[in-house]
């Protein structure tokens, strides 16, 4: 069949541009895959890098039976092979890009996807569209090699449409900026705050620099009280009170975890922002203080 033939050409393009467009800010989307908080924010850079080398890979194993000569290859069945492993390593990367996605979804988070490198949230697009991917690699892998024929470029393209098009017609995500300053902290179940000023943690289970940044959290529990607050059961609070609320993102307009927001003792926010690292944390805890409580 014409488009099973035709898919290896549309996943190997979407890898190439794909490529292309972080290999033009590599350091941007190394900070799309912090973004994940998945991993400790040293692993971010490397990774990005191999996630490019990857998509080159997979994609030129996916071309190179029909752009070089067959007896390159030798024997036929290794042509054959070839595409197979692009597809596999194809495979890998939609199917690891899907289960960070649907991560980040279930964390409640407001994350760039870092998919070509523009400004693109994780939501019901993002995922449909790698799902997409996803099943144009295994019928491409399933087809095998195919000799290249003109009839498979404007196919491929159709299907390259079709990849793009379909995610438009479910909602997309609009950017979260926190909570603003002077307005209340919408929190379920939090405890009477028994000081003036209060941390909120926000944490996530397989929240990888949420790990990190929990005994930051705790050691400034001798300065202030700091409670953990998760969207899902199941953190570890490490000697710190935990307040699990399942729409506290939503409702306070949260992008990711770890997130650090300062109230008064009534709940007014006086400041707050991202916390993946030490330097972040200090810089939301010194505007708090610049902060005058009634």
């Amino acid at each position: 069949m014409i488009v099973a033939e035709s898919a290896y050409l549309a996943v190997a393009a979407v890898l190439l541009v794909a490529a292309l467009g972080k290999l033009r800010d590599v350091r941007g989307f190394a900070a799309s895959v912090a973004g994940y908080r998945l991993l400790p924010g040293r692993l971010s850079r490397p990774v990005a890098v191999a996630v490019i080398v990857a998509e080159v890979a997979a994609a030129g194993l996916l071309l190179a039976p029909s752009l070089l000569p067959p007896d390159a290859f030798g024997p036929d069945a290794l042509g054959s092979d070839l595409r197979r492993w692009g597809a596999v390593v194809a495979g890998l990367l939609f199917a690891a890009f899907l289960t960070a996605m649907v991560s980040v979804l279930r964390r409640g988070m407001s994350v760039d996807c870092g998919c070509f490198g523009g400004r693109d949230l994780v939501g019901p697009g993002t995922l449909a569209r790698t799902g997409l991917l996803l099943a144009l690699t295994v019928t491409a892998g399933l087809a095998g090699t195919v000799p290249f024929a003109p009839v498979q470029a404007p196919v491929a393209a159709g299907l390259v449409a079709v990849v793009f098009a379909a995610p438009r017609l479910l909602p997309g995500r609009r950017p979260s900026r926190g909570p603003r300053p002077g307005a209340r902290f919408a929190l379920t179940g939090a405890p009477e705050p028994g000081a003036e000023r209060v941390l909120y943690a926000l944490v996530a289970p397989g929240c990888g620099l949420c790990g990190v940044m929990l005994p930051e959290f705790a050691a400034l529990s001798g300065r202030m009280e700091v409670v953990l607050v998760s969207a899902v059961d199941g953190y570890g609070g490490g000697g710190l009170p935990v307040v699990v609320d399942p729409d506290v993102f939503d409702r306070n307009d949260i992008p990711w975890p770890p997130y650090a927001v300062v109230t008064g003792r009534d709940g007014t926010v006086l400041a707050c922002g991202g916390a993946a690292e030490p330097a972040e944390l200090e810089r939301v805890l010194a505007r708090a203080e610049t902060v005058t409580t009634a």
